[in-house]
């Protein structure tokens, strides 16, 4: 069963490091004044997280199948395991995020070219502009940290995405745990996932999104420089980071809670 949980913590990877890289083609966007054609980029790569995360369900539903049978198997570590796994997507992309925007804007570049993503592929993707690609890699530094103070960016901006990318770390793990926790509501439980992601959704469309909306359209009239946008992805990606260590500690309260709701309904 080992094998099954590295799977998953694989796919786990996969959908928090290409989630956290749309933030490298929205900046490559807004510096080359193409936005429009980075958010329709951007919407491939979260294709790729939507279908990675479709292919982690019966994965994971596998693995509660596994704990139910054997009472000494220890779910919840094996569920942090997961979420580790989520950190290190994460913090891979936040490494790899000053290559993915020179790689970003390269992209967008050729697509404008081509016309169409199957055309740019043809034309684009080879193996030698594949080997030329590691001139556009960039190795992050140091001194790039000290320009990510809060000042200038609501602090509850960075709190609310750290708690948003908690919730929706843990939200289907935290319904499977809650499954095991009872056997009268068990399915009810591990349907209760939309509980949790739902309020995550409500906070990031009405809190979250407007916020970054508005610097983007004051960058793009050139009422601020491209700098403050770097500072937000910046700071929204270390705060996304944190929310992945902050669902660690509320993995087990969660599920609790939709062990109790479930309950009561």
């Amino acid at each position: 069963m080992l094998e099954q949980v590295l799977v998953v913590a694989l796919f786990t990877f996969i959908i928090h490091l290409s989630e956290t890289l749309t933030y490298s083609l929205r900046l490559a966007g807004v510096r080359l004044g193409k936005l429009a054609v980075a958010l329709s980029l951007s919407g491939i790569i979260l294709l790729v997280s939507r279908t990675a995360n479709m292919v982690q369900a019966p994965l994971t539903g596998k693995i509660i199948d596994f704990a139910k049978k054997h009472a000494d198997y220890n779910l919840v570590d094996q569920f942090r395991l997961i979420i580790g796994a989520s950190t290190i997507g994460t913090l891979a992309a936040l490494l790899l995020f000053p290559s993915a925007v020179f790689l970003a804007a390269r992209v967008i570049a050729h697509l404008e070219v081509a016309g169409s993503i199957p055309q740019m592929i043809r034309t684009s993707v080879s193996f030698e502009k594949i080997t030329n690609a590691r001139h556009h890699l960039r190795v992050p530094k140091l001194s790039m940290l000290s320009r990510l103070r809060v000042g200038g960016i609501p602090k509850r901006l960075v709190l609310l995405n750290a708690l948003v990318t908690a919730i929706y770390t843990i939200g289907v793990l935290a319904a499977l745990l809650a499954s095991t926790l009872t056997t009268e509501h068990a399915t009810a439980a591990s349907q209760a996932s939309g509980l949790i992601n739902g309020v995550a959704t409500i906070l990031l469309t009405i809190l979250i999104d407007p916020q970054i909306g508005l610097v983007t359209d004051k960058v793009l009239r050139g009422e601020k420089e491209v700098a403050a946008l770097n500072k937000v992805f910046g700071l929204l990606m270390l705060s996304r980071l944190a929310g992945t260590l902050l669902a660690q500690l509320l993995l087990v309260p969660a599920a609790h809670w939709i062990h109790w709701l479930v309950s009561v309904l």
